[in-house]
């Protein structure tokens, strides 16, 4: 069995330039290319790498974490399989408690408790500590191991104010190189390596592709005006050239 670029993605669901950028990133390479035509082609092997990594966005991993534990020589994909059920029916739980919730908040009951996700991300932690043993991961987990709710709300905030402000900056019509859109990229930069892990321009640079290949990230960004994930993703690109 084996099937072109465009049957593959109207089969799996995936866009054609995402799976160009999955092969750029070594996610899913093609099972060969015709080197005559230049033709991409997939088959049984490459559905079921797609399945993984179609879990695992499920999920909420980014894709450079999804690279990086699929490559790992430790993966155990049986494991995994069972630990992203697991993950899965928490997340269910959730959904049917926040559904349930509603007509409780309609009858005019407090329904706060409903929001807590503690247990999906404390499990979704142990999992990815599993499934990804990155040095970035590792630093990661070590710095932010005591961060409390509030510290999490904080710097989930300040992440927020970086997107407004390259959004602003784009609707001022300033081009992704200018001094303003590179200082926020600096900005965004430290924001991370203080925070969380150190963000080379190896690691920003692979950022600012998710920004604009991970339709969750983009359309979280593009909150704040569209078009910005993709000015981000430029200005990045710009920042590590130099």
């Amino acid at each position: 069995m084996k099937m072109q670029i465009k049957e593959f993605a109207d089969f799996t669901g995936v866009s054609v330039r995402t799976l160009h950028y999955y092969d750029e990133i070594g996610l899913l390479k093609p099972a060969f290319v015709d080197k005559t035509t230049g033709y991409r082609f997939y088959d049984e092997k490459s559905i079921l790498r797609m399945q993984e990594i179609l879990f695992y966005r499920e999920l909420d991993f980014s894709l450079k974490r999804i690279e990086e534990i699929l490559s790992s020589p430790n993966y155990d994909k049986s494991k995994a399989l069972n630990e992203q059920k697991q993950l899965l029916t928490l997340k269910k739980e959730r959904l049917e408690r926040l559904i349930s919730a509603i007509d409780d908040a309609v009858k005019g009951e407090n329904v706060m408790t409903a929001f807590d996700n503690s247990e999906f991300e404390k499990y979704k932690a142990e999992a990815r500590e599993k499934w990804g043993k990155t040095d970035a991961y590792k630093e990661h987990a070590e710095r932010t191991k005591n961060y409390s709710k509030q510290k999490w709300n904080d710097l989930a905030e300040g992440m927020d104010h970086i997107m407004a402000e390259f959004a602003l900056c784009m609707r001022k019509d300033e081009s992704p190189d200018s001094t303003e859109a590179q200082n926020l990229v600096k900005m965004l930069q430290n924001h991370i390596t203080e925070n969380h892990y150190l963000c080379t321009n190896e690691i920003l640079a692979g950022l600012g592709q998710m920004y604009v290949a991970d339709e969750r990230f983009t359309n979280n960004i593009d909150k704040h005006a569209d078009g910005t994930a993709a000015f981000i993703c430029e200005a990045i690109a710009v920042y590590c050239s130099k």
